[in-house]
């Protein structure tokens, strides 16, 4: 069994979390050392020791999910009304609007110009598509927006 802090709270990139091997798999001793000596050696995998002294906090925490669901549905409405070609994610935390030119790194650097920070999807094998998270308040939504619509506007023109 595999639980991750990380998914379960929408904070990706923090590897907080715990396998559960059952004492008679095969090979336990060899599995076990390649799960505690994996993170060390890849280096970016270990928790933060803030997250391990955040444990006993997270273990009460949890997502308000129809908060998160009004909030996708307000950007994707949003995207949507200023000409973008965006689906309704079921399951993530990230919506992926279309970028307008081919260069999503292009158009993710002309929004980063203006305050809006998205992943280009070309760095998670999504070509011309970017990857904004949900986990924006909604103030950061609301004034994201209108900056989606000036950048299009801008890279068409461009």
């Amino acid at each position: 069994m595999i639980y991750s802090y990380g998914k379960t709270l929408l904070t990706p990139g923090q590897r907080v979390g715990y396998i559960a091997v059952s004492p008679d798999a095969d090979d336990v001793e060899g599995l076990r050392t390649i799960l505690f000596s994996t993170p060390i050696l890849s280096g970016w995998a270990m928790a933060s020791a803030l997250m391990q002294h955040s444990l006993p906090e997270l273990e009460q925490m949890s997502l308000d999910v129809a908060d998160l669901q009004r909030r996708r549905d307000r950007f994707v409405r949003g995207l949507r009304d200023c000409g973008y070609d965006v689906r309704l994610p079921e399951g993530a935390f990230y919506v992926t609007p279309k970028a307008p030119i081919d260069d999503d790194v292009a158009f993710s650097d002309l929004l980063a110009r203006h305050g809006v920070l998205c992943l280009p999807g070309s760095v998670v094998k999504m070509n011309g598509y970017l990857r904004a998270s949900l986990r924006a308040n909604d103030e950061m939504i609301e004034t994201a927006l209108p900056i989606f619509a000036a950048a299009r506007t801008m890279a068409e023109a461009a």
